[in-house]
């Protein structure tokens, strides 16, 4: 599969989060956290926390980090490991692409912690 395609560069700003269903290849859905940095980079992680099992697009990114709003954990965007308790396993962190105005995500290829 291909990388997909979830939002417009400017549906983001600096320090905000959202949430994309992508399709796997057998078409089940796959809730992915695009987020774009305190520097304007943007990446996209699994959208379930670790420790959880709630939406990491709706806690708060403070410069390359997300926060899960639930309990607290705090994960490192660029390679999905958990930076505080209670997580203690990591989420997987997926490829993304920006082309034009177009944010891609590519779910077949991992890379961090999780990969």
């Amino acid at each position: 599969m291909s990388a997909q395609y979830v939002c417009d560069t400017g549906d983001l700003e600096p320090g905000e989060a959202m949430r994309a269903d992508l399709e796997d290849v057998d078409g089940r859905p796959v809730p992915i956290a695009i987020v774009r940095d305190e520097d304007g980079n943007y990446h996209a992680i699994s959208d379930i926390c670790s420790h959880g099992q709630v939406s990491l697009s709706e806690g708060e990114v403070e410069e390359a980090t997300i926060e899960c709003w639930l309990h607290g954990s705090t994960f490192d965007l660029a390679s999905g490991k958990p930076l505080s308790l209670p997580a203690t396993q990591p989420v997987p962190v997926y490829s993304v692409s920006v082309e034009g105005d177009n944010v891609l995500v590519d779910i077949d290829v991992t890379v961090g912690a999780s990969a």
